[in-house]
């Protein structure tokens, strides 16, 4: 599994939001001034995460974006799916018709990487951004 430059990005930002604090906004110039992102990149990731609703938007001269949930409430692997989708190490783990054996459910790879990819999932659904910002990670 390869995590995408959108997903480390976006975690980035939401490590950013969290340690301002929860419900406290920024303006998207100012996130992609301090993390070093391209504006234009930055408000696509931010719609992704609305949407998901990790983060909410605020609109007017006193708009911005902030943290729509605690940064002890968002993990590593809500983040990560808010942007690329399902943790998938094998796509034949989210939908069977890619393996061409036909033998999901049976085939001894099938089983190991879906082993594999429950640990990646609960190992990133441990690390919440509360921890994260206060270096305990």
């Amino acid at each position: 599994m390869r995590i995408t430059q959108e997903a480390d990005y976006s975690m980035r930002v939401v490590l950013y939001l969290s340690k301002l604090g929860y419900e406290q906004k920024i303006d998207a110039a100012t996130i992609a001034e301090h993390e070093k992102l391209p504006l234009r990149f930055l408000l696509k990731l931010l719609r992704k995460l609305i949407k998901s609703g990790i983060v909410k938007s605020y609109r007017g001269v006193k708009g911005g974006y902030a943290l729509n949930k605690y940064p002890k409430d968002i993990n590593l692997r809500e983040v990560i799916e808010a942007i690329d989708g399902p943790i998938c190490v094998n796509r034949c783990l989210t939908d069977s018709s890619y393996c061409n054996a036909k033998r999901t459910g049976i085939c001894e790879i099938h089983n190991a990487l879906s082993l594999v990819r429950s640990d990646l999932i609960k190992n990133l659904e441990k690390i919440n951004f509360e921890d994260l910002k206060d270096g305990k990670r």
